[in-house]
Formats: C-alpha cells, sequence, structure tokens
C-alpha cells in the first residue's frame, strides 16, 4: 500500500484507487439556473466568483427548519455565499453551508424587474456555461443587480446595457476606434468597417448607429437615451444574435418573449 498527495489539482492514490482531493473554499456566487433531481433534491448552475461555472447538487430537507439549505436560495439569479468541498474532476459539487450575500429589496416583488431578471439569468447561463475563474465578470454581475435592485424608475434599457457591456468581460467587446456615421458593423469581427462585408453578418449602417448608441450608454446615464418599445425590442434581438454568432452554443431564449412585452 502507498499513498501519494499531489498538488490541488491531481490526485491521490491509495491502494491502487484514485482518490479525489478536495479543498475547501469560500467564495460569493449568483444562482442562473436549478433543475429538480428526485423528491428532495435540485441540481443548481452557480457562477462563482473563485471558480468560475459550477453545478451542485443540493439536498432540501423536508422540515425547513432543519438545516441550512432552503430552497428560496436557489431563485435565478440570487446572490449567495457559499462554503464547499471543490473537487476537480466532479461534475457536481456538494455544498456545505450557503446563506444570502446580498438580500434583494425589490427584485422578487417587482413583476417587471423579476422578468428582466429571469430574462438575464438564462442569457447568462448560456454565456458563461465555458467560463472558469473570472472574478471581473462576477462582480460586473453583481454591481449590475444591485443597481437594478436600487432603482426605482428609469430601468427600462437595463438589460441592453447589461448584455453589451457583459461582451468586454468574455471577449468579444465591439471596437469603436473606427467608427464613423454611415459605416457598418461587422458582427463577426465586433468592428465597423465603411464598406459591407463580404459574408451576411453585418448590419447596415442604421442599425450599426443603434449599437453606437448602445455602447454610450451606462446604468447611471441609460435613462438619458430615449427608445421606443420597437427600438428596444430590435436592439435587444441584434444583440442576441451577435452573441449567437461568438457563442454557437447559444440557442434562442424563451424568456425574450416575457421581455418583448415589457416597457411598452
Amino acid at each position: 500500500m502507498f499513498l501519494y498527495f499531489c498538488s490541488s489539482k491531481s490526485l491521490a492514490f491509495s491502494g491502487g484507487l484514485a482518490i479525489e482531493k478536495k479543498m475547501l473554499q469560500k467564495t460569493r456566487a449568483v444562482v442562473l439556473r436549478t433543475l429538480k433531481y428526485g423528491d428532495a433534491s435540485m441540481i443548481v448552475d452557480l457562477f462563482t466568483e473563485s471558480n468560475g461555472r459550477l453545478s451542485f447538487l443540493v439536498r432540501i430537507p423536508k422540515n425547513p427548519k432543519k438545516g441550512g439549505m432552503k430552497k428560496q436560495f436557489f431563485q435565478p439569479m440570487t446572490l449567495l455565499e457559499l462554503e464547499f468541498d471543490y473537487r476537480q474532476r466532479s461534475q457536481l459539487q456538494h455544498l456545505r453551508e450557503v446563506r444570502l450575500s446580498v438580500p434583494y429589496g425589490s427584485i422578487p416583488f417587482d413583476p417587471v424587474k423579476l422578468s428582466v431578471v429571469l430574462f438575464l439569468a438564462e442569457f447568462l447561463y448560456y454565456c458563461t456555461r465555458e467560463e472558469q475563474q473570472n472574478a471581473p465578470l462576477f462582480q460586473y454581475i453583481e454591481t449590475g443587480l444591485m443597481w437594478l435592485d436600487a432603482a426605482s424608475a428609469s430601468y427600462a434599457n437595463f438589460h441592453l446595457v447589461f448584455m453589451m457591456r457583459l461582451s468586454r468581460f468574455i471577449g468579444f467587446w465591439p471596437n469603436v476606434d473606427d467608427y464613423q456615421e454611415g459605416c457598418f458593423f461587422d458582427l463577426r469581427n465586433a468592428s465597423f468597417t465603411l464598406s459591407a462585408p463580404l459574408h451576411p453578418d453585418f448590419l447596415q449602417p442604421v442599425e450599426a448607429g443603434r449599437i453606437v448608441t448602445l455602447l454610450r450608454m451606462g446604468f447611471e446615464s441609460m435613462h438619458l437615451f430615449h427608445l421606443s418599445h420597437h427600438e428596444r425590442n430590435r436592439i435587444t434581438e441584434l444583440v442576441l444574435l451577435y452573441y449567437r454568432l461568438h457563442l454557437p452554443q447559444m440557442p434562442e431564449l424563451h424568456s425574450f418573449a416575457v421581455v418583448k412585452e415589457l416597457f411598452a
């Protein structure tokens, strides 16, 4: 019999059997999706600050007074603090402790904000599937959600700004240095061009100008940009098309049908 310990990213071998080494992790996380698994369990997809995208098997006690795992902790886009044993080779991690990191004051009780958040949860579920550790991305998501929760008005463009600025953190923020009025927007190469690209994935100058308008918006300034209901939905469609070209695994989002009816 022999025992050999390697780094935290490797395995220990005992008696010829591979035993995966565990690492205790404490991190913040945001819930992306929850699926029921059996009678008393859930599979929860989270984006964590320390490890990027992870999935957890969570057992919910039938008596909510027993144990710290509460079903309401795992609603989409809830911000959590976790403690868990990280197993690099495991597809499903197991939580030790969980608690709310930032309790929301308005999102769960406002149907419009809740619809926006559920749309963005589905959006993020596909955008972050391959993401490893990316603390700035997590912090951006957290900051955006806290801003929306605190907002009392003028947030109709929030999902547009949130989606477009997210591209900065995952590698395809558009290059605006060469923009001038009348340019086309090359969706594949994330750049503005004076002539139409040779491929079909580009925007005509009018819609390219809408992308420039969107890139100028921030959470604090977006109320200064007045968009009609039709314009807002069209820009959302263009942003989703842009993401699908750069993330081929992203499908049509079911929740977009709900968001299209908002802010009319």
